[in-house]
């Protein structure tokens, strides 16, 4: 005895539809993701952190270093408007973690205590010598602070911006972080203009804010948005058994990263604490 499965013509028609668009998307995505990789070329240099490159931009002259961490689902050029600003002053650097922007993931599930060891091995590498001035946004902000206890005698100052707390509102992918990248995988994100703070993203930031890849990446450090907080909360002891000092700077943002408010407010408590680096050195 054998069942036949009947499909209503109307349903056969409508999931021919869905596959049909789903197939479009698709090659609008490939397509559109190709021409951008020639548009948005990297920035900076990409330097090899062990068996992956990370891509780092660095401008400007001078002591100490600024390093930029980007905020969650970011990537260096998330900083464009802060680095444009201080390079007249200071030497910076903003750098793009494994897996984001333009940066390889690498091999091996994603660990917040690997931010801080392979930003230490992306500055040797890309000779950018000590002493750090460390300084994030938002995830990225805790990431700093990561590098701060990590590497304390490398750090002379760090600057956290809009700090996160364990169990906060994430929303820097959305409502479904996890959604996101199969969305984006088939041209839905750029159909309904996943950007809805487009005003707030440079060109580039826009182009990997559709990307799978890079929404792939985002949303597993969102995942681990907790451990990462506990990670930049970590008591940290110097050589001599005493906690290391790192002078620490924390300021709220009237806007976000990207606009001018936000960079202007951003630019400033950066300088104050490169000043601060600098008589401490004096």
């Amino acid at each position: 005895m054998s069942f036949t499965l009947h499909v209503p013509r109307p349903l056969r028609a409508a999931l021919a539809l869905v596959v049909l668009l789903a197939l479009a998307g698709a090659t609008y995505q490939g397509v559109t993701t190709s021409l951008e990789r020639r548009r948005y070329p990297h920035p900076g240099r990409l330097v090899d952190v062990g068996g992956h490159q990370l891509q780092i931009h660095c401008t400007g002259t001078g002591r100490p270093v600024v390093v930029l961490e980007a905020p969650a689902a970011g990537l260096s050029a998330s900083w464009t408007r802060v680095q444009l600003a201080l390079t007249p002053v200071v030497r910076v650097c903003s750098y793009d973690r494994a897996g984001l922007g333009w940066s390889e993931q690498g091999e091996g599930a994603f660990e917040p205590a690997r931010v801080p060891e392979e930003l230490h091995a992306l500055l040797e590498g890309a000779s950018e010598r000590p002493p750090y001035v460390v300084a994030g946004q938002g995830l990225g902000a805790a990431f700093a602070a990561a590098f701060a206890r990590r590497f304390p005698e490398l750090t002379t100052a760090l600057v956290q911006l809009d700090p996160p707390e364990a169990s906060a509102d994430r929303r820097a992918l959305g409502r479904m972080p996890g959604a996101m990248p199969w969305l984006a995988r088939v041209g839905l994100l750029r159909v309904i203009d996943s950007g809805a703070r487009r005003g707030e993203l440079d060109p580039a930031s826009r182009a990997f804010m559709n990307r799978p890849d890079h929404l792939t990446r985002a949303a597993l450090e969102l995942a681990k948005w907790d451990d990462a907080v506990r990670l930049a909360s970590s008591p940290v002891t110097g050589a001599d058994g005493a906690p290391p000092h790192v002078a620490t700077t924390t300021a709220a943002l009237p806007g976000p990263l990207g606009t001018e408010r936000g960079a202007e407010a951003a630019v400033a408590a950066i300088r104050q604490a490169v000043l601060k680096a600098g008589k401490g050195r004096s």
